[in-house]
């Protein structure tokens, strides 16, 4: 059960508001949770942490529009941000080429390959790459630390085999958690504060400046948002981050994640609201995928295919990719593109190269499209993605191609994907739904499954569709109807399969316990926002 730790490290007084660690020490952490960095993150918390209580508010209402049959529209109310002739205050010099970035989780190991594996940024993840564990996330910050002051190496346990950064690593950016966690560990005044700033404040506490004396700065990715309001709370903190650290404003830099269904009707605004921190917008298709059914997921009209048939060349998804280019290129950002989550396929030639080519063609529609960079999930995919935007854009980004020849309405922002609804389909989302959420469970948020590299947003995905295919009474392709007794026949059959290649109590108690907590959510009729939410009760 936690309790309150009570040292000179953990109680903080600020302006009558004291952040205390929960049910943990500060041991080993020391030098990440002192005093004055607990004391950086209470102003903020408490400066803005009741604004982003009440915007989650606002989330439940416009959620209720939407399952009373609603759907997202372009607001009337900041039509002159839409029209208005502004730019983003700018862009530094090492952000300028961000043709290929890789993404992973705060681990240690696999942070350093990151950094040497030849893509032009690393973003480092604190939220759907990594299971939030209290040494997973202070793990994150000791990485962030050693990597700011160029003292970053590692030595397997295991393998002895040692690890270093190399002389020119990948330029870093953070993503903090999103605006719907909190950080159990750490309440002020006895309520637990976002994670969001959490993540955000100890790192720019401890390294913004040390990252400008090298040459570079506090760059970051926010998730997840939803609105402009959100944004604006972002940009907030963002300034009084810099005040209280007295570093210029504009200093922080960030890109926004636009992987939620109603932000897409906002990257304009998004933009505004953060013109003076912002550098661009991304593509973040699994998670937007996901969005777009828990938005409209009650409603008939958009019941989507399997998810392996909602790709980015068709439907919505080429909408949004088309409209954020053309909107960020008109503000002077970078338009960045979708992740591919391939990983080498090893002892099988022929779908190594098939998987290789389909990441290939996705980056050539990206770069043809006019996005100035991509996202990749492993190292082994840096050179098939740099060599496609090198052939394509031998400048460091294409911001001057401003895709006035695209007119995007919202009915093509709604526009559903084509395709079938298979039995195949709905037996891969359970598979890789418990699989991945055991894996979380278990402390690690990024993994492999059925040769690509999956986080948080794949079982999003997966464990909304089966609940929107029960919820509407979907049928298959053959006329079959996903009813409850359909799923579970289908649910316990593949429990069954995955079950009996384990050999561990302890794997198969895991596996157990993530087929519980997933088959509750497929099967409520209000299941949680986000399936993070009650997983992570379960790891504190």
């Amino acid at each position: 059960m936690a309790g309150t730790m009570n040292t000179d490290n953990q109680n903080l007084n600020n302006n009558n508001a004291t952040l205390t660690l929960v049910g943990v020490t500060a041991d080993g952490y020391a030098h990440i949770l002192t005093d004055g960095a607990l004391a950086f993150v209470a102003k903020l918390e408490a400066a803005y942490g009741g604004r982003r209580l009440e915007l989650l508010q606002r989330r439940v209402g416009v959620q209720a529009k939407f399952d009373a049959g609603g759907v997202p529209s372009f607001r009337e109310d900041t039509k002159h941000i839409r029209e208005g002739g502004w730019k983003i205050l700018g862009t530094p010099d090492d952000l300028q080429d961000r043709r290929v970035e890789i993404t992973g989780p705060v681990e240690r190991k696999m942070m350093i390959n990151a950094f040497g594996c030849g893509a032009n940024v690393f973003m480092t993840d604190f939220e759907d790459a990594n299971s939030p564990t209290w040494q997973n996330t202070m793990n994150g910050q000791v990485n962030l630390y050693d990597f700011a002051r160029g003292a970053m190496e590692h030595t397997d346990p295991r393998t002895g085999k040692h690890y270093s950064l190399t002389d020119t690593p990948a330029v870093l950016k953070v993503r903090p958690r999103g605006w719907h966690l909190e950080e159990a560990h750490v309440a002020l005044n006895g309520v637990r504060i976002s994670a969001g700033i959490f993540d955000f404040g100890l790192h720019f506490y401890h390294n913004a400046k040390q990252l400008l004396a090298r040459g570079t700065g506090p760059y970051f990715y926010l998730p997840k948002m939803e609105s402009f309001e959100e944004a604006q709370l972002w940009d907030d903190v963002f300034t009084m981050a810099e005040k209280l650290l007295d570093v210029s404003h504009g200093t922080i830099k960030t890109t926004v994640l636009i992987e939620t269904l109603p932000a897409a009707f906002e990257m304009d605004e998004i933009l505004y609201a953060l013109k003076d921190h912002i550098v661009g917008l991304n593509c973040g298709r699994w998670d937007y995928i996901f969005s777009f059914i828990k938005c409209l997921g009650r409603n008939p009209n958009y019941l989507l295919p399997d998810r392996a048939q909602v790709v980015m060349g068709s439907g919505f998804l080429n909408a949004y990719s088309l409209l954020l280019i053309q909107t960020c290129h008109k503000r002077g950002a970078h338009a960045m593109g979708g992740m591919a989550a391939q990983i080498p396929i090893k002892n099988d030639e022929e779908a190594n190269n098939q998987a290789l080519a389909k990441v290939k063609a996705d980056k050539e529609r990206e770069v043809s499209n006019g996005h100035d960079g991509t996202w990749v999930a492993h190292p082994a995919l840096v050179a098939v993605a740099k060599n496609v935007f090198d052939a394509a854009m031998p400048t460091p980004n294409q911001i001057d191609r401003l895709r006035e020849d695209v007119t995007i309405t919202e009915q093509d922002l709604l526009e559903v994907h084509k395709g079938e609804r298979t039995e195949n389909g709905l037996r891969e989302n359970l598979r890789v739904g418990v699989q991945y959420l055991a894996a979380w469970l278990d402390g690690r948020g990024a993994v492999p499954l059925y040769n690509l590299m999956e986080d948080a947003a794949t079982a999003e995905i997966s464990r909304s569709q089966i609940w929107q295919w029960r919820t509407l009474g979907a049928s298959l392709s053959d006329d079959r109807v996903v009813d409850e007794a359909f799923i579970s026949e289908c649910f316990d059959d593949e429990m069954e399969k995955i079950l009996s290649l384990v050999s561990d109590e302890e794997t198969a108690k895991k596996l157990n316990i993530a087929a519980d907590l997933f088959r509750s959510m497929i099967f409520s009729d209000n299941p949680p926002e986000f399936l993070t939410l009650p997983a992570y009760e379960l790891i504190i």
